[in-house]
């Protein structure tokens, strides 16, 4: 093994194109002494049908932020939103802080958002053992940010050992919170500029984990969706705009202070807002903060494309284009190539962590905004159980 195995994702190259993550030969395989942890909030359907779907992404956030706050590598370490839940990988040095962080998470969005929010984590030889791959490609979509790419079907295996009940991670004790600090949830949700917000899963036929055959679908999917008309992106290039007073208070609040603290923390963030607004409206910088040049970064390093062991979509399209990408989708279904849910709607909603307001590297989360990958991956299990009983 590699001394050096601790430094495997800092040092991994990185891809600029969204497209070339259709390509195994960019995935690097991660070391033997790694852990993948993926966290899953239970009975999300239910919560999506009570209208609680920003809190089900908070809480789906939520670990990432943890995480990144326990290790103090601001992000810089493998890991993928889910919507209703996330998956990140550690060096062995870092797994003991890393389940410490989602035991408090646990018990934070128990307590607070009443979220069931399941979390694990496994050794990546385990993965192995069990015939599965973590394979690790990052894309940069902007200068100061990146996201982890994970194909060869481990991830997708210890979310499933996970949901089994399996390497799991229990609560921390009652009152125990986590360090949340740059969870953000203070946008409101964007309107589809080209006629709908769609999430779409695609995953590869059961027994066939990425193969390659799956990944050039998956490139001429996402050539596709490039070539349809219109920008694809829910985040309009300029950003999404900055509102007073901000949406989502009552949850960034609940996840930086308890009690009292919490009035404190309610009167920082709207002071912070407002001269976010304040900026925006007249494009005066206070300090080294403009809102401007702020929002055009949201834009840039938003993620509503990724890969994890199947490809997640949130994109803006025309009724046209959706046509051309679902006829594309049900012919490779029929044809045994992929399995795929897909759910429509007409706002995105947008999920962060920003570790300062003043420098470039804030991280941002994109989903449906009335349902999104939850109902999208709800579609696509009902699809796989009518497959598992057709074959029984």
């Amino acid at each position: 093994m590699s001394m050096n195995s601790a430094g495997f994702y800092e040092h991994l190259p990185s891809v600029t194109r969204f497209t070339a993550v259709a390509d195994l030969a960019n995935y690097r395989a991660m070391p033997d002494d790694w852990y993948v942890a993926t966290t899953d909030v239970a009975s999300s359907t239910q919560a999506v049908e009570q209208g609680r779907y920003k809190l089900v992404n908070t809480a789906g956030a939520s670990g990432i932020s943890a995480a990144a706050n326990a290790l103090g590598h601001h992000c810089d370490f493998p890991f993928v939103f889910g919507g209703d839940g996330a998956a990140f990988a550690v060096h062995r040095s870092d797994r003991q802080s890393a389940a410490d962080a989602l035991a408090a998470v646990r018990t934070w969005a128990g307590e607070e958002l009443d979220l069931d929010l399941r979390a694990a984590i496994v050794p990546v030889r385990d993965l192995r053992r069990k015939g599965k791959d973590v394979l690790v490609a990052r894309y940069k979509p902007s200068a100061d940010v990146s996201y982890a790419m994970f194909a060869g079907g481990g991830v997708g295996l210890a979310e499933q050992l996970m949901k089994q009940g399996e390497n799991a991670i229990a609560p921390a004790a009652p009152g125990s919170r986590p360090d949340l600090t740059g969870l953000s949830c203070r946008w409101q949700p964007m309107k589809a500029q080209n006629g709908l917000i769609v999430s779409i899963v695609v995953a590869s036929y059961p027994g066939r984990d990425n193969d390659r055959e799956f990944m050039d679908l998956v490139g001429e999917i996402l050539a596709l969706a490039e070539a349809g008309s219109g920008r694809h992106s829910p985040v309009p290039p300029q950003g999404p705009l900055l509102t007073w007073p901000p949406r989502g208070l009552a949850i960034e609040v609940a996840a930086k202070a308890v009690g009292m603290a919490r009035v404190r923390v309610g009167i920082e963030v709207l002071a912070e807002q407002l001269i976010g607004w304040v900026s925006d409206r007249t494009g005066h910088s206070f300090g080294r903060f403009n809102a401007g040049r702020y929002r055009r970064e949201v834009a840039a390093n938003s993620d509503f494309r990724k890969f994890d062991d199947g490809l997640k979509l949130t994109l803006d399209v025309s009724q046209p284009d959706l046509e051309r990408l679902t006829l594309r989708l049900e012919r490779a279904e029929a044809s045994g190539h992929c399995m795929f849910g897909l759910h429509k709607q007409h706002n995105a909603l947008m999920t962060c962590i920003v570790p300062s307001a003043v420098t470039s590297d804030h991280i941002h989360f994109i989903d449906g905004a009335e349902g999104g990958y939850v109902c999208a991956a709800s579609m696509l299990k009902a699809k796989l159980g009518r497959l598992g009983s057709s074959r029984a």
